[in-house]
């Protein structure tokens, strides 16, 4: 399989889920943000997200103007969320507490529609 529709799947998917997830619960948004003020969560977090923005770069560092190029920003941006999380904790967390719960609805369910998207280029189920 190809990595650019493996990677499509995997984030299409990965973005799916959160976005159920977090509308069925939206409690779970706060709990996230508070949950960011603990130092161990920061760490967990951090490294989860540079692992996965680090392969997720690794594998798929193309910046071609399709739909591939949202594959390479998403590793791009996870690998930055997680650098910022682990080297500067405190303004990272101050610039995430700006957002709220409303806030966080509204881009998720963009989130929503991207994950639909690639899913779609992952699946190839509406050609186009």
């Amino acid at each position: 399989m190809e990595v650019s529709l493996f990677l499509a799947k995997f984030w299409g998917w990965y973005l799916l889920i959160f976005f159920f997830v977090l509308s069925f619960n939206p409690v779970r948004i706060r709990q996230i943000f508070d949950d960011l003020k603990d130092e161990k969560f920061q760490i967990l977090s951090a490294f989860i997200a540079i692992v996965v923005g680090l392969l997720s770069v690794l594998f798929h560092n193309k910046w071609e103007p399709d739909w591939r190029f949202i594959i390479t920003f998403l590793g791009w941006a996870a690998l930055f969320f997680g650098l910022g999380l682990f080297v500067f904790p405190q303004p990272t967390t101050r610039r995430l507490e700006v957002l709220n719960v409303k806030l966080v609805q509204t881009l998720y369910f963009l989130l929503f529609l991207l994950g639909i998207f690639l899913l779609n280029m992952g699946y190839q189920i509406v050609q186009y």
